[in-house]
């Protein structure tokens, strides 16, 4: 039987054992979300969808991960999170299964917004584990997992497109279904329970979020950065695809799944963030991984013709990116983890909104911009995201009228603690 504690028990060291099946499992349920990206022309082929709705095989997984963030995830600050966990997992498990098997548009779309709905299982993952580890320790945890989270997001495109071109692409949906319920048994047999202390009800809870979204000083900024950074990745790794494709490099579809593998390297840079954050290094990681993700673009302009030169800097670029995202995404998860445990889901819920409501926007200015004025362009924009997130950043550091600097610190501070609880 699972052992069961409250919000008020006293923490545990985790294995690693533990630590590394929680970072699988953020891989495993990361991926669902970015099967189809690489599929939509085949998928739409294969369920005679229009090339104006094919797609909606990527739209509705978004759109219905953006409700469960709103809608699902603040349950995780209401009821028992093993329990909470296992039932999302299970949905998901079956979603895949109904979009695998599936021979018409309806059933696959409605299967797509379910795997969106019931993949903010991670969302849910993500806080209750770091309510497991000592303080000490949190940062550790929050960055194995992130390196699972952003392992499966860099690779869940190459691994669907070769699947795909060795079977069909409903193989990739069965074989994540299958991943997923191994997931799924594993953590009904090692997780623990864990019970919030909760007095508010659910609709109470929804409301409280818009008041949390307003006050919440750290949430602001830490989202702020992150959607800077998120919308310049999601850009890159929408628009590059194309260019690789188009007459410069004329890459295959095989040979740029290979390719977006190199944005995997980011992931070696989380456990590093979980330990610069419980150093308190917040301020200084975040301004690196901005840096990182904002000179990715010029080494770029080099490398916009069909040359090995160029290939090798869109390389380096991928990866200072993964790096500079992996980076931000941990300590800004590290920052709002801190500010007190009754409201870690919802705090959550709306920091990974921004996440991929930002992600979805970089995407759409991205393949805008580049139908227009090519890699310039593109890459312009691309620029411009971190920079302005770098302005956000400067003003963490405000000269009060007495000639002291007040500091609105990233990892939480007490003034901020207070005026949430």
């Amino acid at each position: 039987m699972s052992k069961t504690f409250i919000a008020t028990s006293s923490h545990q060291r985790l294995s690693r054992g533990i630590v590394l099946i929680l970072a699988a499992a953020s891989a495993f349920i990361t991926v669902n979300m970015y099967y189809a990206q690489p599929l939509v022309g085949v998928i739409g082929s294969s369920l005679a969808l229009s090339a104006a709705t094919a797609g909606l095989a990527v739209t509705l997984t978004q759109l219905g991960y953006a409700l469960g963030l709103l809608l699902i995830v603040p349950l995780g600050d209401l009821f028992e999170n093993r329990r909470l966990i296992l039932l999302l997992v299970s949905c998901c498990v079956i979603s895949l299964l109904v979009a695998g098997v599936s021979r018409h548009a309806t059933p696959f779309l409605a299967a797509s917004l379910a795997i969106g709905l019931s993949s903010v299982a991670m969302r849910i993952l993500f806080p209750y584990a770091s309510l497991l580890p000592a303080e000490t320790e949190r940062g550790r945890v929050i960055g194995f997992m992130t390196s699972g989270q952003m392992l499966g997001i860099m690779l869940a495109r190459p691994v669907a497109s070769v699947v795909a071109h060795a079977a069909s692409w409903h193989t990739i949906f069965v074989l994540s279904a299958g991943c997923l319920f191994v997931t799924g048994s594993v953590f009904w047999r090692v997780l623990p329970r864990w019970v919030p202390e909760v007095s508010l009800g659910y609709c109470r809870m929804l409301g409280s979020m818009v008041g949390l979204a307003i006050t919440t000083r750290v949430l602001q900024r830490r989202a702020f950065y992150h959607a800077g950074l998120f919308a310049s990745f999601s850009l890159s790794w929408t628009v590059v695809p194309l260019l690789l494709a188009g007459p410069h490099y004329r890459l295959s579809q095989i040979g740029i799944a290979w390719f977006s593998l190199v944005g995997a390297a980011g992931v070696v840079a989380a456990p590093i963030a979980g330990n610069v954050a419980d150093r308190g290094w917040t301020r200084q990681g975040t301004t690196i991984a901005i840096a990182l993700v904002g000179i990715s673009y010029p080494l770029t302009w080099w490398g916009s013709r069909n040359t090995a030169d160029g290939l090798l800097c869109f390389a380096a670029a991928g990866v200072l990116l993964g790096v500079g995202v992996t980076l931000n995404v941990v300590l800004g998860q590290r920052a709002i983890f801190e500010l007190g445990a009754e409201h870690r889901s919802k705090l959550n819920g709306l920091f990974m909104t921004a996440f991929y409501l930002s992600g979805a926007a970089g995407s759409a200015i991205g393949t805008w911009a580049y139908a227009r004025g090519g890699w310039s362009l593109a890459s312009a924009f691309g620029v411009a995201m971190p920079l302005i997130a770098a302005i956000g950043l400067v003003g963490e550091f405000r000269i009060s009228h007495g000639g002291h600097a007040e500091i609105d610190a990233a990892s939480g501070s007490s003034r901020e603690r207070r005026s949430i609880h």
